[in-house]
């Protein structure tokens, strides 16, 4: 039963200004976001994480790094926690994007909307439940995994293992630098913490009781 760690990227300049980003390049963390990533770093170094995997953006890989150094594991790019491909609409400002006819679509029933060049949300949960379902196959002995994504795709596979209908994902919580915690298992998924900020703690195993000896 793995227990992974969904870890959002810390602040960039499209999240200080309420930009979207979506997947355009060279969107690199601001000096609050290096600061955030560092904290995290610290915060986790002690932690008994097997792998670490991250979306390959560069706001994500810069998120990843100094607990990669910390823990001296190797960041594993994985695609499938890339950020939502939100299409034409990369760039927008997010003031822009409210004034929209599809934003109340994309808040109220995201199930029906598909960005323009982009994803629907259908097919963006799609890919990213495949994703963790492959990392978690991956990991079967109690261990702990850390997965560096994005605010959306974080909220998205959340809601799924939660079995909440995929028009609720948005009433979930991701800020900057956040880790939320999954366990999966064979008979299902338990969310132990939601958009945690450091100091952290980890469930460990119950010690059975020694037998008496006859």
């Amino acid at each position: 039963m793995p227990l992974l760690l969904l870890i959002r990227h810390g602040e960039n300049e499209y999240v200080k200004t309420g930009r979207m980003a979506g997947r355009l390049p060279d969107v690199h963390l601001n000096e609050r976001g290096q600061q955030q990533a560092r904290e995290l770093a610290e915060a986790l170094a002690q932690a008994p994480i097997k792998a670490l995997y991250s979306s390959p953006m560069e706001r994500a890989m810069e998120t990843a790094t100094p607990l990669a150094e910390k823990l001296g594991l190797p960041i594993i790019i994985r695609p499938g926690l890339l950020e939502t491909n939100i299409g034409d609409w990369a760039g927008m400002e997010l003031k822009a994007a409210r004034k929209l006819p599809e934003w109340k679509t994309v808040q109220s029933a995201p199930s029906r909307f598909r960005f323009p060049g982009g994803e629907s949300f259908v097919e963006i949960q799609a890919r990213l439940v495949n994703e963790i379902e492959t990392i978690a196959k991956a990991h079967q002995n109690d261990e702990l995994v850390a997965c560096v994504s994005h605010a959306d795709p974080i909220k998205l596979i959340v809601a799924y293992y939660m079995g909440m209908p995929l028009d609720h994902f948005q009433r979930l919580a991701c800020d900057t630098a956040s880790v939320t915690m999954l366990m999966l298992g064979g008979n299902g998924a338990a969310l132990l913490k939601l958009n945690q900020r450091p100091p952290f703690q980890f469930p460990t195993p119950e010690k059975k009781p020694a037998r008496k000896k006859k």
